[in-house]
């Protein structure tokens, strides 16, 4: 199994933390941004398609709740699965920077901010 290693590479685009992932470290998932298999990700195709890393860059969209990518119905049952609060991990983003965000992510050993 990998270990948790501080990476902003693996800050997902929807402010997860694919480096502190279960299926990641198991190696059975490659991370957001080198999974090509997640083409079904609105979130995934909407920021490679602006060049972001992530959700935090948009400007359309200071709260990312209001975006019908990022605030879908699948992504409301992840966040009652999960108890995650990806948009307080976008927000994190914002104030800290990725860099930031992902130290913070690996140091606590988290995919997410839960709710």
């Amino acid at each position: 199994m990998k270990e948790i290693v501080s990476t902003p590479e693996l800050v997902a685009y929807c402010g997860l933390y694919c480096g502190a992932c279960r299926a990641y470290l198991r190696e059975r998932c490659p991370g957001c941004h080198d999974n090509e298999k997640a083409s079904w990700c609105k979130i995934r195709t909407c920021c490679m398609g602006q060049g972001m890393e992530s959700c935090a860059e948009c400007a359309e969209f200071p709260d990312p709740n209001g975006c019908r990518k990022f605030n879908n119905f699948i992504s409301k049952i992840f966040a009652l699965v999960f108890r995650s609060n990806r948009a307080a991990c976008i927000r994190q983003i914002r104030e800290m920077g990725i860099q930031g965000h992902a130290a913070d992510m690996s140091e606590n050993r988290r995919h997410t901010i839960k709710r």
